[in-house]
């Protein structure tokens, strides 16, 4: 639906909403720019239009450095589409290559090597390899302008294999090398436990509800995991290298973001996992337009422009809160996950008596006996038969994961049922499109039976987990009694 004069009207009108939809190559200055940059627009004849930063280096441009395309949002592609490409750049950007290569993303999406390959160029532009650099470069001028980490650690940490693969790829992508980069911002330092310490801004497309995502995952926050004091939320989280620490603050314009990571390797993750769990990559004007042409809605999305669905930092946590919350108030939820979370977390400083503690991972819950108590045995069940599937590979809930394949997986666990596998598939599956309809305060909120509801939720797709969050965003704040 684009083609290249649309996109170059865009950037005449330097609209910000496009930021990270597509890249603009300026021929005559040899740079790349997201559509919102605030240098004069070039000439028709001089630009060039490409799918993603990786392309636009691979084509031999440099990132500009008055809008720096690489912080603009992700394109809300990758976020909705249930495609090839769109699972593949899910799983770079939570660092897969980095950790297992392009052979390991591969066989996370079930194809070849080859015909990865040939689809993310057919689709961005460029290969596994040079998106994957693109996503180290990114990440590596966060640590060199936030930290005083020597630049060969930068160069390690951020996923490269040499200090000199660092400096040509630098040189390539920005014509500067990373010394001055780093001349630019200083930042950062030693955190909490040894950590290091990052101060990120986070940026979204407007308009963005973000303060009401927050709420929303504020308001369920377990003891020892996650606080939330009406502004600021903070959690732990077990990322691939290590324990970490987040707080997360709406600001305008940008989401401020705290990092306490145990190692810098996990960077990308973090930041990946942060945008999902405040759903920062959507296009809220598409999701709005879209649901103002039910009655039932309009109301809703005119009070409440640019709402998100709120996340997951991590699936199996997500399965074990949506198993216990069944047919349970938040705050009994809550009561019980947190004796779940002090029997069963592991605490994130080891050598801290006390403190901030992670959720129970796949291996403390997979052999839990059934009469421990806590929560019904058939509960404990269906979450151990869950655990034992991402363990052995049979389940998956990750970034890249085949969206309905995973609803049949989840359905086949005896005790978990249509409402779960949804909401499951609302939160930690992203999916834009799930709708747990037997939800009892959703059929409230719009006044219907669950058979009525999901008849008329099929004129709400592809967007009906946004159209749930507005329902329950409206009887949560009073505007539906």
């Amino acid at each position: 639906m684009w083609d290249d004069d649309t996109r170059y009207a865009v950037i005449r009108g330097k609209d910000a909403r496009y930021d990270g939809q597509f890249i603009t190559a300026v021929h005559t200055t040899g740079i790349y720019c997201r559509p919102s940059c605030p240098a004069r627009t070039p000439a028709r004849a001089n630009v060039s239009f490409y799918p993603s930063a990786a392309a636009a280096q691979r084509a031999g441009f440099r990132s500009c450095r008055r809008c720096f395309p690489d912080d603009a949002p992700g394109s809300p592609r990758w976020r909705v589409g249930e495609d090839v490409a769109s699972r593949a750049m899910r799983l770079i950007d939570d660092g897969l290559v980095e950790r297992e290569g392009v052979a390991g993303l591969a066989r996370r999406l079930g194809y070849t090597e080859r015909h990865v390959a040939r689809v993310l160029v057919d689709e961005l532009g460029a290969s596994p390899q040079a998106l994957a650099i693109a996503h180290r470069l990114h990440h590596a001028r966060t640590l060199l302008e936030g930290t005083a980490m020597p630049v060969s650690e930068v160069a390690f940490a951020a996923g490269f294999g040499s200090v000199r693969q660092f400096n040509d790829a630098a040189k390539a992508a920005w014509a500067l090398t990373p010394t001055q980069v780093r001349g630019r911002s200083s930042g950062g330092g030693p955190g909490a436990a040894g950590a290091t310490t990052l101060e990120l801004r986070l940026r979204h497309r407007a308009p963005a509800s973000v303060g009401r995502t927050l709420a929303f995952v504020g308001a369920r926050a377990l003891d020892g995991v996650e606080t939330w004091d009406g502004s600021t939320y903070g959690r732990t989280m077990l990322l691939p290298h290590g324990g970490a620490q987040v707080r997360l603050r709406a600001e305008d314009g940008h989401v401020a973001a705290s990092l306490a990571l145990a190692d810098v390797r996990d960077l990308g993750a973090a930041v990946a996992r942060c945008r999902r769990l405040l759903d920062l990559d959507a296009d809220p004007t598409a999701v709005d337009q879209a649901l103002r042409a039910s009655s039932l809605l309009s109301p809703m999305v005119t009070a409440v422009p640019g709402l998100r669905v709120p996340g997951a930092v991590d699936p199996f946590e997500m399965v074990v809160r949506a198993v216990v919350g069944q047919q349970v108030s938040v705050a009994g939820a809550r009561r019980t996950l947190g004796s779940v979370v002090a029997r069963f977390g592991a605490p994130l400083d080891p050598e801290a008596p006390e403190g901030a503690r992670l959720f129970p991972t796949a291996e403390a819950l997979v052999e839990v006996d059934p009469a421990t108590g806590l929560i019904p045995q058939a509960r404990w069940r269906a979450i151990s038969a869950v655990a034992r599937g991402l363990l052995d590979g049979t389940l998956d809930l990750g970034p890249g994961a085949d969206r309905a394949e995973a609803r049949a997986n989840l359905l086949a666990v005896r005790g978990i049922g249509p409402w779960t596998v949804e909401y499951v598939a609302l939160r930690a599956l992203g999916d834009p499109d799930a709708f747990p309809a037997g939800d009892l305060v959703l059929q409230k909120a719009a006044g219907l039976d669950v058979k009525a509801l999901t008849e008329a939720a099929e004129a709400w797709r592809p967007w009906r987990a946004y159209a749930a969050m507005h329902l329950w965003t409206a009887v949560t704040e009073g505007r539906i009694s």
